[in-house]
């Protein structure tokens, strides 16, 4: 059998229009008689000149380097990095904020209607006192190329980008000047701040699978950072300076998270979530709630005083250092603990109450398989369920899930918590019939 000719080649440039948005960032053309091709720096509708960057058995990837016909939502990218090559930190600088949130809406509504069967009209809030879409992102992770400079990766590669100062990071992570310095015998530098508390810790993570390479004591130099702390290679953070964890402020209160811990990243995030949460769960005295995925506890405590000590809040977490923040977050509450483990074990041992309430917040990969079977099994009391999630398809596949459990979708929200990004934060609130 005669080998088949590649419809497309890496380099080749063609002239396309985009038809529709694709999760991920890119947009979709699909030309005449040819595989589909998903473009990035393009915006559905647009006739552009695009160069094919990758090409599989069943699509390519492109970028557009010229646009022959704009679309009205297009701007000027603000940031000089944001172009074919350049940064592959935002998706969507070259698309006004309104537009960027109809994307995302999109996207929603199309891993709806693909993995779970459901038409929905979906909209994406922005959250408070957003204005450009800039200054927002209070923890960066740059990564440090051979000659030590720090900077962040292009779109799908390994090189590193001198981006100089990212236009999305926090002012308050940019006075830390990281991508100024030299850091030689260094993996990756990540930052991070809390503006409501003024605090900010750097984590160096040494060259070499150990941690071994780099000078941590003269990491302890770093200017303007409270605390500073290396990474061995199985993760551990050591303090150099300061102390390992940082007091975020939601809910009115401060929340101990270790600097290496999950947090939010968008200020507004925390709270906007938290309210959407509670909407869905509308908690009552007496009520047992779960907390599956709880990091550092934050749904968990924002439960358990409207629960009371008439009710019961159970958090499940793997990590060691957000168990050991849960359980100070939620001291003065005795009726609300924190079960250290992987959550599906713990499901499988039987190691939880029967709730009428549950929150999920998984990692990307979406639900365990065994928070599926636990939420629809007779005598687990599951009524309501909070899904938050930053992965739409992953969101999709497990409401399509739950659906033909005898679960329903009561509501979704979705929330602009990554602007410039595709990513997007959403909270479905779902209701077992």
């Amino acid at each position: 059998m005669s080998d088949v000719e590649p419809a497309y080649a890496v380099g080749q440039t063609v002239e396309v229009t985009t038809v529709d948005v694709a999760q991920g960032g890119w947009c979709v053309a699909r030309p005449d008689g040819l595989p589909v091709l998903f473009v990035r720096h393009a915006l559905p509708g647009e006739r552009v000149l695009a160069r094919v960057t990758e090409v599989t058995s069943r699509f390519a990837r492109a970028d557009a380097i010229e646009v022959r016909d704009a679309s009205p939502d297009r701007v000027e990218p603000p940031c000089p990095n944001a172009h074919p090559g350049g940064c592959g930190g935002c998706d969507w600088q070259h698309a006004s904020l309104p537009a960027q949130r109809a994307l995302k809406a999109a996207v929603i509504a199309q891993q709806l209607h693909r993995l779970a069967g459901l038409d929905r009209t979906v909209t994406v809030e922005p959250l408070a006192e957003e204005e450009n879409g800039l200054g927002w992102r209070t923890r960066m992770q740059f990564a440090v190329s051979d000659s030590g400079l720090a900077g962040l990766r292009g779109h799908r590669s390994h090189e590193v980008i001198d981006v100089g100062t990212c236009l999305i990071a926090h002012p308050a992570i940019t006075e830390l000047a990281i991508t100024e310095g030299e850091w030689p015998g260094t993996s990756s530098v990540e930052a991070v701040a809390v503006p409501e508390t003024g605090e900010s810790a750097v984590i160096v993570t040494p060259k070499g699978k150990k941690g071994a390479g780099g000078d941590s004591h003269r990491r302890s130099d770093i200017s303007g950072a409270d605390a500073v702390l290396t990474r061995s290679g199985r993760g551990g953070l050591t303090a150099v300076r300061g102390h390992g964890y940082l007091s975020q402020r939601a809910l009115g209160r401060q929340w101990r998270v270790s600097a290496g811990g999950f947090w939010q990243v968008h200020p507004g995030a925390a709270d906007a979530l938290t309210e959407a949460v509670l909407t869905a769960l509308a908690p009552a005295a007496g009520d047992t709630a779960l907390d599956l995925y709880c990091g550092a506890g934050l749904f968990a405590g924002a439960l358990a005083p409207l629960v009371g000590p008439g009710g019961t809040v159970a958090g499940v977490e793997y990590d060691a250092a957000a168990v050991r923040d849960a359980r100070h977050n939620l001291r003065e509450w005795p009726w609300a603990r924190v079960h250290r483990g992987d959550v599906g074990e713990i499901i499988k041992r039987g190691g939880l109450p029967a709730a009428r309430l549950v929150v999920a917040d998984p990692p990307r990969a979406g639900l365990d398989r065994q928070v599926v079977e636990y939420l629809c099994r007779d005598g687990a009391g599951a009524e309501r369920f909070a899904y938050v999630s930053c992965d739409p398809a992953t969101l999709a596949r497990d409401i399509g899930l739950l659906r033909a459990r005898g679960w329903e979708l009561a509501d979704l929200r979705a929330f602009d918590a990554f602007p410039m990004t595709h990513h997007v934060e959403c909270v479905a609130t779902l209701v077992r019939g």
